[in-house]
């Protein structure tokens, strides 16, 4: 059943992060390089502390320029107020959050810890996956 598929089994779990004394221009270049949107902010510790996007990186961008500075830090400018999932939900409940929330991609964490990252891409393939394994199941194989 697709509700047993788990968030922990498509995961991505090779992710840039950043650190809130992170360098804006240096995040940015790293957001650029690996050609993504944004990416979680964590602590020493792994946790979670934030999420840095684009949008973010401008907002910082145009703030310096009012005030004639350049650059800045990664923790003035990320949002600290982060939706995440748990490993052990459903990739069909995270499909729902992704549907009404707006959301294209939710950090993966338990007790606080970054764990990893589930997109809608990740979903998709979940279910390609799943429906290709009923497929043979059905045909006998």
């Amino acid at each position: 059943m697709l509700r047993s598929i788990k968030v922990r089994d498509y995961m991505t779990t090779h992710l840039v992060t950043f650190k809130a004394d992170t360098d804006l221009y240096s995040a940015i270049g790293l957001l650029l390089e690996h050609r993504i949107s944004g990416a979680p902010v964590v602590d020493d510790l792994g946790n979670l502390i934030g999420l840095l996007a684009e949008t973010d990186c401008l907002r910082g961008i145009l703030s310096g320029a009012y005030f004639e500075e350049t650059g800045g830090l990664v923790g003035s400018c990320m949002n600290a107020k982060v939706e995440t999932v748990s490993p052990e939900s459903s990739v069909i409940e995270v499909a729902e959050r992704f549907l009404h929330g707006g959301h294209r991609r939710l950090p993966v964490v338990e007790e606080g810890r970054l764990l990893g990252q589930i997109s809608c891409h990740d979903v998709l393939l979940a279910v390609k996956e799943f429906a290709q394994h009923e497929r043979r199941h059905a045909q006998g194989e």
